[in-house]
C-alpha cells in the first residue's frame, strides 16, 4: 500500500451520500478514484463527475472520477472504500475480490454493527458469525477480516441527485485495526483522508467508536423511519426522547457484558444527535424514497448481540418488529432495483 504521504488508487463501492462525499472529496486532493455504481448514478458521474454542495452552499466539483459498473473492468486498486448499506453487501460481495491485489485494503463504512465485529475480538465470541449480517458467510469469505479496517462516518448528508451530494455537517472518519494495532497501512489510510481535508486518525479501540455511533442510528434510524420526524424534532418531543433513551440504555448493557467502553452517557449521546438539527436520518430518506431499509445493522444486530450475552432489550426488540413490517412493506410496493442497490 501506498504510504502517508503518497496519492492512492482508491475504489468507492456505492456512491450514495457518503460514498460520493468520499470520492469527490478524494479526487480532489490528487488520488486516482473510481467508483462502482449502477444505473442513474453511474451515468451522472460518467459524464459529470461527483459535485458536492458545501455547507455554506459552496460547489465542490471532482471531474476526473472515473465510473464503472463492473468490478472486474476497474480492475486492482490500493484500497476500497465500502459504502453501500449493510443490506446491500451480499449484493456486491463477490465483485469485490476483482477490485484486490495482494496488498489492497478495504475501509468499511457501513452505519451500524458491521458482520466482522467479533473477528480478531479477544475473549468467548472471537471469530463467532452474526447470523444477522452474514448468514451464510458470504461476507468472510469474499472480504477476509486481514484486509478490513473499521472506520465510522460521522458526517451528515444526503444524495441531492445522482452524483449530487449535500453535506450537511461533519469530516470524522476515523481508522482501527481490527485487533488495536497502529498498522502502517491504517496509519496511511488517515493520513490519506486528512489530506482530502476530512479528520481522521488511527483509533486502538474502533469498535467502541463504533458502538458510539450506532449507538445513535439503533434508536434515530428507526424512529424517524417510523415517524417521519427529523434528529431535532426526536430529541425536543418529550415520547420519542424518552425511547431513544430506554434503547440506547438497553445498548449501553449490551456492551458493558461485551467489555467494550462507552465515552458518553445516554444524554450527551442525545444531545450530540439533537446539535445536528433538522437533518433527516438515512433509514427516513430511504423509506421517503421507498427504499429498503437498512435495518439489520442499525437495530437486528443489537436484537442479535442481546441475545448472545443474554441482556434484556425490550425497547430494542418493540421497535425492530415495527420497523420490520414497514421493510416488509417498501419491499413489497418497490422491488430491489439495481438503482436502489448501488445509488
Amino acid at each position: 500500500m501506498a504510504d502517508s504521504l503518497s496519492t492512492m488508487r482508491i475504489c468507492v463501492v456505492g456512491a450514495g451520500a457518503i460514498g460520493g462525499l468520499l470520492a469527490g472529496r478524494l479526487a480532489v486532493s490528487g488520488n486516482d478514484v473510481s467508483v462502482l455504481a449502477r444505473g442513474a448514478t453511474l451515468a451522472a458521474i460518467a459524464e459529470h463527475g461527483i459535485t458536492i454542495v458545501e455547507p455554506d452552499g459552496r460547489h465542490t466539483l471532482a471531474p476526473s472520477v472515473r465510473a464503472g459498473g463492473d468490478a472486474a473492468t476497474l480492475g486492482p486498486h490500493d484500497l476500497v472504500l465500502l459504502c453501500v448499506k449493510a443490506h446491500q453487501l451480499a449484493e456486491v460481495a463477490e465483485e469485490i475480490p476483482a477490485l484486490f491485489t495482494e496488498e489492497t485494503a478495504v475501509l468499511t463504512l457501513q452505519n451500524g454493527i458491521p458482520w466482522w465485529f467479533f473477528s480478531k475480538f479477544p475473549g468467548p465470541y472471537e471469530g463467532r458469525r452474526l447470523q444477522s449480517l452474514d448468514p451464510d458467510g458470504l461476507l468472510e469469505r469474499c472480504i477476509p477480516a486481514s484486509r478490513v479496517l473499521g472506520s465510522i462516518a460521522y458526517p451528515a448528508a444526503e444524495r441531492d441527485a445522482p452524483g449530487v451530494v449535500r453535506l450537511v455537517e461533519g469530516d470524522r472518519f476515523p481508522v482501527g485495526e481490527l485487533d488495536g494495532e497502529v498498522s502502517d497501512r491504517a496509519t496511511a489510510v488517515a493520513g490519506t483522508l486528512r489530506a482530502a481535508g476530512f479528520t481522521s486518525k488511527v483509533v486502538r479501540d474502533i469498535r467502541s467508536h463504533l458502538w458510539v455511533k450506532a449507538w445513535g442510528n439503533l434508536a434515530f434510524n428507526p424512529i424517524s423511519a417510523l415517524t417521519g420526524a427529523t434528529l431535532s424534532e426526536m430529541c425536543s418531543l418529550p415520547a420519542s426522547r424518552a425511547l431513544a433513551a430506554r434503547m440506547m440504555t438497553e445498548a449501553a448493557a449490551v456492551a458493558e457484558r461485551l467489555g467494550l467502553r462507552l465515552r458518553l452517557s445516554v444524554d450527551q449521546r442525545i444531545e450530540g444527535a439533537a446539535r445536528v438539527g433538522g437533518h433527516k436520518t438515512s433509514m427516513l430518506q430511504d423509506a421517503e424514497a421507498r427504499r429498503p431499509l437498512e435495518l439489520e445493522a442499525l437495530v437486528g444486530a443489537f436484537v442479535e448481540l442481546g441475545r448472545l450475552t443474554a441482556t434484556p432489550t425490550p425497547s430494542i426488540d418493540a421497535v425492530y418488529e415495527l420497523a420490520t413490517v414497514l421493510d416488509t412493506r417498501i419491499r413489497a410496493g418497490a422491488g430491489m432495483g439495481a438503482e436502489t442497490q448501488m445509488a
